[in-house]
């Protein structure tokens, strides 16, 4: 006699998903499962380890190479230690509720093992199952994937326990019945479509930045005639552009006040750190962020007041790279300079008074901008291209470009 045996039971990791498309689902996944799903990418490129590895893992590698990028030698690699410690930080509550990671795009190259019917009629909620073994391939969001690798891996190097990382949940989109050219594509159109954040705009964005910081408090704390009007100069700040149009109501970037912070601070150092993020930790030798905070917040208080009717009327100083000059020559007023002669705040304001702000190409073509035929300025050229050429017109009158831009 024979007995019937069991109704096979499909067997594998459990995703409740929600639908968006007949082959891709959007949902979120404990730390541990992804893990389990999407090896981890930096072993897959070790060649010695993956002599020694499962057969299956050696498939995974293979399809993923169809897809992905190699993290060996490249900045995607180098970005895997910061992006592991940024998250470490964000686990461990350093940022409250202000940080964030993107979902992951998942690629799974073979069928799910099951899905079931609706777990509540009507919602699309439903729960499928990977098989194991299937290969899961992350197309987008790779490195986040790496760096939990890197925090799995070794929780205490992070300062967290198996226990934090086990209660976190991760959101992810993710596709199957794909061909390769599709995934390739998918990846293609992650990465290059969508238009990418300038990156000193980026910077501006940045609230733990400590030049955007600064950038607030000074706006916050100018007070200014505009219109009829006492208002505060943030109230004229443009956060959300690079670059401002006739028709903007604002009369400066936050991006381009923050170049003014970075270049007071540092001097002609700090063109250099315009699209980099500032902590604190990365201020000049020998000062604190307290000691430059109430230098540069007053001195560039009095600057930008002193100088705001020329940034009503929309002249070359609303211009980044006028700015990051100025913050090179304000550099000089602040006390812990190193280079040039040491300026009071009168000897700097002193310097700006037979400036000629306006745009026109006889005072600025060549500094901080460049005329066409027609004369023309364009002060598209940046803070990196032309801030030296204005510090040092600003900081030498009796020099030719400090002639030009005052008229002489």
């Amino acid at each position: 006699m024979s007995i019937t045996l069991p109704t096979a039971a499909v067997e594998g990791i459990q995703l409740t998903v929600i639908p968006f498309r007949t082959d891709a689902v959007v949902g979120t996944v404990g730390l541990p499962a992804l893990l389990q799903l999407v090896p981890s990418p930096k072993l897959e490129e070790d060649r010695r380890a993956m002599r020694y590895t499962p057969g299956a893992m050696r498939r995974h590698a293979e399809i993923r190479s169809l897809v992905q990028r190699t993290l060996k030698a490249t900045q995607k690699g180098r970005n895997v230690e910061a992006y592991a410690r940024y998250i470490a930080a964000g686990i461990s509550g350093d940022f409250g509720s202000g940080w964030s990671t993107p979902p992951i795009t998942l690629w799974l190259a073979d069928e799910p093992g099951a899905v079931s019917e609706e777990l509540v009629p009507g919602s699309g909620i439903r729960r499928i199952t990977l098989l194991a073994n299937s290969p899961v391939v992350a197309i987008d969001g790779e490195t986040q994937v790496t760096a939990l690798h890197e925090l799995y891996d070794d929780p205490e190097r992070f300062d967290l326990t198996y226990s934090a990382l086990g209660a976190v949940r991760l959101p992810f989109e993710l596709y199957w019945g794909l061909a390769v050219e599709d995934a390739r594509q998918i990846f293609y159109d992650r990465n290059v479509e969508g238009v990418p954040v300038a990156k000193n705009l980026a910077m501006s964005m940045d609230q733990r930045d400590f030049g955007t910081q600064l950038a607030h408090r000074i706006a916050d704390s100018v007070k200014v005639e505009h219109e009829g009007r006492i208002v505060s100069l943030s109230r004229l700040v443009q956060a959300r552009k690079r670059q401002l149009t006739r028709t903007d109501p604002e009369l400066i970037t936050l991006s381009a006040l923050r170049v003014l912070v970075v270049t007071t601070i540092f001097g002609r150092a700090g063109l250099g750190r315009s699209s980099a993020t500032l902590r604190t930790a990365d201020l000049p030798e020998g000062t604190s962020p307290e000691q430059v905070e109430r230098r540069v917040v007053p001195l560039l208080s009095t600057l930008l007041g002193h100088l705001f009717p020329q940034l009503a009327a929309r002249s070359a100083v609303s211009a980044p790279a006028v700015l990051a000059g100025l913050g090179i020559a304000a550099h000089h007023a602040t006390g812990w300079s190193s280079s040039g002669g040491p300026l009071t705040d009168d000897d700097l304001l002193n310097l700006l008074a037979d400036i000629r702000w306006e745009r026109e190409a006889q005072y600025w073509d060549g500094i901080a901008a460049s005329a066409n035929a027609a004369g023309t300025l364009n002060f598209g050229g940046g803070a990196k291209d032309s801030g030296g050429r204005v510090a040092d017109a600003v900081l030498y009158p009796d020099t030719e470009s400090g002639r030009k831009i005052r008229g002489r």
